[in-house]
């Protein structure tokens, strides 16, 4: 498992860990780095058709082991068993959150992340049911906004973000926006 302070201190300099394919655990700081301005952001029409339809009920740091394990659950992933220890060491200590989708059969989808100072850095999602994980963004970001969270970072663009309004920004850029984003706080719950 990799230390909670490890981790922790990764994430204030701008680190993250992703397990290769071998299993060894490597650190990155991408750049150009991803992130949703939670002053531009992005619902898109078909996610709020989906939120208008009460197809999912959401709930916050509900299922958090069925969550990373879910995200996990790919013919490639960088989740390893020692990136899900680690992190379920992260929930119990209060510092990493999971988003889930739940309808009438149950999860069905969601995602996780790191709270830190007013940062929320997303890792994954994942999603058996059509639009459950969208669902699940659509509300981290409102809750992120509410809660007067500063940064929401993830890691790298993907057509599904970019309709959520993520944009890519120089690591400068984004290490003055993390630099901000510790020196106040948020609590997520």
């Amino acid at each position: 498992m990799i230390s909670p302070n490890i981790l922790l201190g990764a994430y204030m300099i701008g680190y993250f860990p992703m397990a290769d394919a071998d299993n060894t655990i490597s650190w990155y700081s991408p750049d150009p780095r991803t992130i949703i301005p939670l002053d531009r952001y992005n619902i898109p029409r078909s996610t709020k058709q989906i939120i208008k339809k009460s197809a999912f009920r959401v709930e916050l740091d509900t299922a958090f082991e069925f969550v990373i394990r879910g995200c996990a659950q790919r013919e490639e992933t960088w989740i390893n068993d020692e990136i899900i220890e680690s992190y379920l060491e992260l929930h119990r200590l209060g510092y990493a959150h999971s988003v889930e989708s739940f309808d009438t059969e149950g999860l069905a989808g969601g995602l996780y992340g790191v709270a830190l100072g007013s940062a929320f850095f997303g890792e994954s999602m994942f999603s058996v049911k059509t639009g459950a994980s969208k669902v699940a963004l659509a509300y981290l970001i409102k809750h992120l906004v509410d809660k007067e969270f500063t940064l929401l970072d993830t890691q790298y663009i993907t057509p599904h973000l970019q309709t959520f309004g993520a944009t890519e920004i120089p690591r400068k850029k984004y290490m003055e926006l993390l630099r901000e984003s510790m020196d106040t706080t948020a609590a997520f719950l």
